[in-house]
């Protein structure tokens, strides 16, 4: 990859290039793993101290690879406009007795603060495309949410129970706490919590 160097062990060193930012940090506990993840919108690879410059070089580029293959293949799988209105459709009949019908539901990419908004008047739906790259039960935690705005626009112990009827509502919520706790030691703008981006 270009312009990567070997950086000692605990140390991280960030490159932009073709995938976009990328920050590679070695460790010396790790032998033989690799790993990547997204945060804060760039790569994020650890790897081995003991990795040459060509080693890490050609695990960065094979790891970035993995990471836009997997984001494509979920990318594909959330679909459009249409296939999230359906995903919506199906998740109000399975979790909310069908009683919440949204007149719209869709991807948004100025919602940088928020992973979803509702406005209950117009019965519209708008979900973060950040949200894309996260695991299917996230968004559809956050579309339940959404959705149980259309029934109760507030945050009340109701609300709630409606939100709760969704089986891996608590994993989901900790997942956003997760991403937004690395986003904050990243020194990226942040909520204080994942319901306060959930609206």
């Amino acid at each position: 990859m270009r312009g990567t160097r070997a950086v000692p062990a605990g140390r991280s060193v960030r490159t932009a290039g073709a995938e976009g930012d990328v920050e590679v940090r070695r460790s010396s506990r790790r032998r033989r793993t690799v790993t990547a993840y997204r945060e804060s919108g760039r790569t994020v690879v650890l790897i081995p101290a003991a990795f040459s410059p060509a080693e890490e070089q050609r695990w960065v580029a094979q790891m970035v690879a993995k990471l836009q293959t997997r984001e494509e293949r979920r990318r594909r799988s959330l679909g459009g406009d249409d296939e999230l209105m359906a995903r919506a459709r199906a998740l109000s009949a399975a979790h909310l007795d069908g009683v919440p019908q949204p007149a719209s539901v869709r991807w948004v990419d100025n919602q940088n603060r928020r992973w979803g908004s509702c406005t209950p008047a117009d019965r519209t739906i708008r979900l973060s495309s950040r949200l894309r790259a996260m695991p299917a039960y996230v968004v559809d935690y956050v579309l339940v949410h959404e959705l149980a705005h259309l029934v109760e626009p507030s945050h009340d112990a109701h609300f709630w129970s409606l939100v709760a009827r969704y089986p891996r509502a608590e994993r989901a919520r900790g997942f956003l706490e997760g991403v937004e706790l690395g986003a904050a030691s990243s020194g990226a703008p942040t909520g204080t919590d994942a319901d306060d981006l959930v609206d």
